[in-house]
């Protein structure tokens, strides 16, 4: 194999998180990195998740808006129009506009699978010979995550993600497992194409992480569009014939039975969207003493990021932690201070489903765990003008959480049309640690959306948001 190539950072793992390392480990030094890829450079988020799934959303949006709009004819979805944006946003699944990205930020790039094989060292399997590489500073472990199938669907060779954002083949009747981000955004636009969808939730509501009542706009709206929500609804046994590997995106065999509390589904496919875990299984990290399953106490040589690293495994938490991270390397090799990071910073979400659902920070449960005393105020969606003008008949509420003591939002979620560009301002507000009763001079434009913010402020209580919170009143 020869003698190993030296980098500064060898960085495992090309996706946006490890591509965000490299680069804000590198720009304006003279270290080097190399970034190792065994499929697309970009990853998951840009070919098989995140822009996928929201180049099949937003016309699905739109078409729905036309709906609910008087004075303006209602528009019509083009199924093959609308995939057609989809390859056209995955760049037809050609990742040469990113590798052409990395090479002009002097980011070289390897293919192939990357293993450790020694402390600050990586072998990488490429397709016609082994590449042994050393790191001077750091290996960066960025290798993302990867679809849990139970095993109950084993045998059936059921669609996961890549499938749903990669469909070709629209199966006149889905079925899909679970109730979460993935589940909830892929029956939208499966629906839109002309499936018929059920969707089989174990547990007692969609979106278990977001406020109750988001869960439960979410709910009403995908059962007003048709699709079949079965709450509490457990898989105990499915089967079909010819299951088979098809490819991404087409039909995976024959008819499917399943099996729920007792009654049978027959349908055409089966979306199983249950969670993921950390792609850790290639990685090697048993060879240099540590659980392959999960990373726990690594040398300080080694350094996991994105979704190996337990964080919240959302695209853009995860390139902003590789931001943070890439700049602490770069400022430790060069023997300078880190820069310094605010504390607690908190994590934004939203799920594009129609209404959108936006949410950063702590759910009101979470936070009256948390803290002393906290305060909700919650708002219709309709209360403001601006919001009600996006869509008639739009449906959604908007709730922030307060902790009393410090007068500052430690939570916010919106939902309702548009929902996601409206989050923003909260997580400002809780990064900034920004007392509500300054927020309210934060004057929103009329109309907008943004003046859900000045209703909601409105509904705290008189003291909190004048400021005179223990003046004596």
């Amino acid at each position: 194999m020869g003698t190993p190539e030296v980098f500064d950072f060898v960085v495992v793992g090309a996706g946006p998180v490890g591509e965000n390392v490299a680069q804000y480990a590198t720009e304006g030094t003279d270290l080097t990195a190399v970034l190792i890829e065994q499929e697309l450079v970009g990853g998951e988020c840009s070919y098989w998740a995140c822009m996928p799934s929201k180049a099949l959303l937003r016309p699905v949006e739109i078409v729905a808006t036309t709906q609910h709009l008087p004075g303006v004819t209602a528009a019509e979805l083009d199924p093959a129009a609308l995939l057609a944006r989809r390859d056209d946003w995955v760049s037809h699944y050609d990742d040469t506009g990113q590798v052409d990205w990395a090479e002009s930020e002097g980011i070289r790039v390897i293919r192939g699978v990357g293993r450790l094989t020694g402390e600050r060292q990586v072998t990488v399997e490429t397709p016609d010979r082994l590449v042994v590489l050393e790191a001077r500073h750091a290996v960066v472990l960025a290798t993302g995550s990867e679809a849990v199938v139970p095993e109950v669907y084993a045998e059936i060779a059921p669609w996961g993600s890549r499938d749903a954002t990669g469909v070709r083949e629209v199966p006149a009747r889905l079925a899909i497992v679970g109730g979460g981000v993935v589940a909830c955004e892929a029956a939208v636009w499966m629906n839109a194409l002309g499936s018929q969808v059920t969707m089989l939730v174990r547990g007692d509501r969609l979106l278990p992480r977001a406020e109750p009542f988001a869960s439960d706009l979410v709910r009403e709206a995908l059962v007003s569009s048709g699709i079949d929500v079965r709450l509490g609804a457990e898989v105990s046994a499915c089967q079909r014939d010819d299951a088979r590997d098809a490819g991404v995106g087409l039909i995976h065999g024959g008819e499917v039975e399943l099996t729920v509390a007792g009654d049978t589904l027959v349908v055409d496919e089966v979306l199983v969207a249950t969670g993921r875990r950390p792609r850790l299984a290639e990685v090697g990290l048993e060879t240099v003493g540590l659980d392959p399953q999960r990373i726990a106490d690594p040398p300080d040589w080694l350094v996991p990021v994105g979704d190996v690293s337990g964080e919240a495994p959302l695209t853009h938490w995860g390139k902003y932690r590789a931001r943070v991270l890439g700049e602490a390397l770069a400022a430790k090799a060069e023997g300078r201070s880190e820069p310094t990071v605010p504390d607690d910073v908190p994590v934004p979400q939203v799920v594009f489903t129609d209404p959108q659902v936006a949410s950063v920070g702590l759910a009101e449960e979470a936070a009256r765990e948390a803290y002393a005393e906290v305060v909700v105020a919650k708002v219709d969606w309709n209360s403001a003008g601006g919001a009600a003008l996006l869509r008639d008949d739009a449906t959604g509420a908007a709730q922030i959480v307060v902790d009393r003591a410090a007068r500052c939002l430690v939570g916010a979620t919106f939902v309702g049309p548009g929902a996601g560009e409206l989050i923003h301002a909260a997580t400002i507000a809780i990064t900034g640690r920004v007392p509500v009763d300054v927020l309210r001079h934060a004057v929103p434009s009329y109309p907008t959306a943004s003046e859900l913010w000045l209703r909601l402020l409105e509904s705290l209580p008189r003291d909190l948001r004048a400021g005179t919170v223990g003046a004596g009143e």
